[in-house]
């Protein structure tokens, strides 16, 4: 575990089990359910850490692509292409690419709520063996989850929490009773999308550029992400880097996380992680017009 200002930025992550789902223990069934089973690609899916196995203060100065900035953060972690002599003492080399593997996360947290986006990249399989780290490939988007979760020790989803007490084996509804109930299930399950679309849209180049490299999606929760899902690290020219998005309203503010990094082999490190907040039905009115432009430093 490790703590910023009293908020987890690193999460212990594991497979469900029937302990963690009472409600598929209370239902009658044809067949009873001993255990839940996953496939080999789940388990490894799980497996795989999205920050180093230590962290420093250092590494929260941007080169190690993790940092904090009020309700929002965001972490990374990296297999290199080919480790370089002192490796892993050299904090600057372990955070220069180029990279086999890229796993970053950016997240939100307000109002007992939280929504996270998990992006793992990868080289493609007919490029890993042919790879050089004097022309390293492209890295591609291998796996996207979102994970929404509440910090009250409860699911999201009033279905998943414990069965009622009755003797009824038909009885599902849950015994948890919250009062903000409606206002979870609109705010995490709520019509995909942010309203409008991203309230700040960042720059990204120009057309071919957006076209051949991200993708904008909107998910249940008015929330919408933009992202690269292919990482070009082959060039130390690329003066806009990359910028992965987050648009999301938890509660009565509206917010947007930019999270910026640098081109080329310095993928890895932050130009900046950016929070705009902005009361959620003024969004419109105050909504920027400048076409996209990165935040005055």
């Amino acid at each position: 575990w490790m703590r910023v200002d009293g908020e987890r930025i690193v999460h212990e992550e594991r497979l469900a089990t029937l302990d963690d789902f009472p409600s598929l223990m209370t239902r009658s069934d044809d067949e009873e359910v001993e255990e839940l089973l996953w496939e080999e690609e789940e388990v490894l899916h799980v497996e795989k850490a999205y920050w180093p196995r230590e962290m420093n203060s250092m590494d929260f100065r941007g080169a190690g692509g993790s940092m904090c900035v009020g309700k929002a953060y965001t972490i990374c972690d990296t297999v290199p292409l080919a480790k370089k002599e002192g490796y892993e003492s050299n904090v600057l080399e372990r955070h220069e690419g180029p990279f086999s593997e890229m796993r970053s996360e950016l997240g939100l947290q307000s109002d007992s709520m939280r929504f996270r986006v998990k992006l793992d990249y990868a080289l493609l399989d007919e490029d890993e063996e042919s790879a050089v780290a004097t022309a390293p490939p492209p890295l591609h988007l291998r796996t996207l989850t979102i994970c929404r979760e509440t910090l009250d020790g409860y699911w999201p989803n009033p279905a998943d929490n414990e069965g009622t007490d009755d003797d009824d084996a038909e009885a599902t509804e849950s015994s948890v009773r919250r009062k903000n109930q409606k206002a979870i299930t609109e705010t995490l399950f709520g019509p995909p999308g942010a309203p409008g679309g991203l309230y700040d849209p960042p720059p990204v180049g120009n057309e071919e550029r957006a076209t051949e490299n991200y993708m904008l999606l909107n998910f249940e929760g008015g929330a919408t992400v933009l992202l690269p899902h292919r990482l070009d690290q082959n060039t130390d020219n690329d003066s806009l880097g990359w910028v992965t998005s987050l648009d999301w309203t938890p509660g009565k503010v509206r917010y947007q996380v930019d999270r910026k990094v640098l081109g080329g082999t310095k993928l890895k490190g932050l130009k900046t992680l950016e929070l705009s907040e902005v009361q959620g039905e003024d969004a419109d009115t105050w909504r920027p017009r400048d076409g996209g432009a990165n935040m005055r430093q």
